[in-house]
């Protein structure tokens, strides 16, 4: 890849240095980037580390909604009218964060047309990753819904090779995202191990016979929900 010139805007350089509106943030692990119900005026971009997306109800429940890494914005929505933060973020790891003001925001995607570029296409990507997911909610048994969620947090699918998934992320945080409990989670689990699905060394993972499964619609298990 051709280094850019100094004419051309580094989109990643950009996010990377701090600037007018824009600051270098590091969060430890098990601290709130900011909490459901703050003030949405902010912009994130995940530089190092793992950031995880909760919401609570008003009944108390809460319920983990994604997990985000590097390469990836959150707090996007005070730039769609947004007042209040309509989730909590939580560093999974210690983080290295750029924080990006609304005004600064809206200057750089005017101004710069590769960060704009960049921006538009990691929200095509999330929205696409929602529809998904709605489909997935809708459609799958629970054991499929964990086999794509274990499929996903190892970046099947992406460049480079499948990654280990990151041990920080528990049986509980899992049963949250697929929307069934910790024991059944538990249960699949040890199925795909036995299966050969998935293997555990300090860390889950993935391997690519649980993709094959998957595309090609075959029962996971003989159990179903």
């Amino acid at each position: 890849m051709t280094a850019p010139t100094n004419d051309e805007f580094d989109a990643k350089a950009f996010l990377a240095k701090v600037g007018t509106g824009k600051t270098i943030l590091e969060f430890h692990k098990g601290e709130h980037v900011f909490e459901q119900g703050d003030v949405a005026d902010t912009v994130f971009y995940i530089q190092k580390g793992k950031v995880k997306l909760t919401v609570l109800s008003e009944q108390g429940k809460e319920a983990v909604v994604a997990i985000l890494e590097p390469g990836q914005f959150f707090g996007e929505g005070c730039m769609n009218g947004h007042k209040l933060r309509i989730s909590t973020t939580t560093a999974m790891e210690d983080c290295l964060i750029t924080s990006i003001t609304k005004s600064a925001m809206v200057t750089a995607l005017h101004e710069e047309p590769k960060f704009s570029e960049l921006f538009m296409a990691y929200l095509l990507t999330r929205n696409s990753r929602i529809e998904e997911d709605l489909i997935d909610q809708l459609f799958n048994s629970s054991e499929r819904r964990l086999a794509r969620l274990l499929l996903l947090l190892a970046n099947f699918g992406k460049e480079g090779s499948p990654q280990p998934i990151n041990p920080n992320i528990s049986q509980a945080t899992l049963a949250e995202m697929v929307g069934t409990t910790r024991s059944r989670v538990s249960h699949f689990m040890n199925k795909f191990r036995k299966l050969g699905l998935i293997s555990y060394n300090g860390h889950i993972e993935v391997h690519s016979s649980l993709l094959t499964a998957v595309l090609h619609e075959k029962p996971l298990l003989k159990e179903r929900d």
